[in-house]
């Protein structure tokens, strides 16, 4: 396949996942998953959270494309991915819950609210069970609560559910590039001003002079650093 195929390919893929980005596949996120099987780098078995049907899906489509039944060959999750079971949410106990915000930083789809030191709390209908916010968190705050009774993979869940989690998490990517960017102009501008500082510096010794030359050398290198990441 060439490149514009095995894009296409990627796109059916991942439109076929759940979208719920918990990473169990070991890549970071649906669409990795989904181009690592389009280049023949995937079995179809690796999504947890689409169970035995998840394996259908994938492998009715690439079945066309790879010579070989995945499904057929493949017929359960992988066990080191972990178990298809029923969908849950996160849920934080109040009481113990410190405010830390790492659970609202590893969330995929900014389904936990809150502020330092304040109290979190999870927006069941927007956490997808990706189990995300529970190895961050310092005081095992965070448990997970099954709310499809006895119903897994994709029985409980939907494609509707499944485009609404990733137009959330597109939002967040978009929101943590947008504020990486801002800080970045923030610590340029910075540098710039202290830089400004530094070349008005009148030294009046050697040894000022070339604390001079140092502070100049660690303002440009911060500069460059930054021009890089644009």
């Amino acid at each position: 396949m060439n490149i514009q195929q095995t894009k296409e390919l990627a796109n059916r893929l991942e439109d076929a996942l759940p979208q719920t980005q918990c990473t169990k596949c070991s890549y970071p996120d649906c669409r990795g998953y989904a181009e690592a099987m389009a280049m023949d780098e995937a079995l179809p078995n690796r999504c947890p959270p689409g169970g035995i049907e998840g394996i259908q899906r994938l492998s009715a489509i690439l079945t066309p494309v790879f010579p070989q039944d995945a499904f057929e060959l493949h017929p359960t999750i992988d066990p080191e991915c972990g178990i298809e079971r029923p969908r849950a949410v996160a849920f934080i106990d109040p009481k113990t819950c410190i405010g830390c915000t790492l659970c609202i930083q590893a969330c995929p789809v900014d389904a936990i609210v809150g502020a330092s030191k304040q109290m979190h709390v999870v927006l069941n209908d927007w956490c997808t069970g990706c189990d995300l916010c529970i190895p961050p968190c310092p005081v095992d705050c965070i448990t997970m609560i099954d709310v499809t009774s006895e119903k897994t993979g994709w029985d409980a869940w939907s494609p509707e559910l499944a485009e609404i989690a990733r137009s959330r998490y597109e939002t967040r990517d978009l929101r943590l590039d947008r504020e990486q960017r801002d800080n970045d102009e923030r610590l340029a501008k910075k540098a710039a001003a202290k830089l400004v500082a530094v070349n008005a510096e009148n030294p009046d010794s050697e040894e000022a002079l070339k604390e001079q030359e140092r502070k100049r050398a660690i303002i440009a290198a911060a500069i460059a650093r930054a021009q890089e990441k644009k």
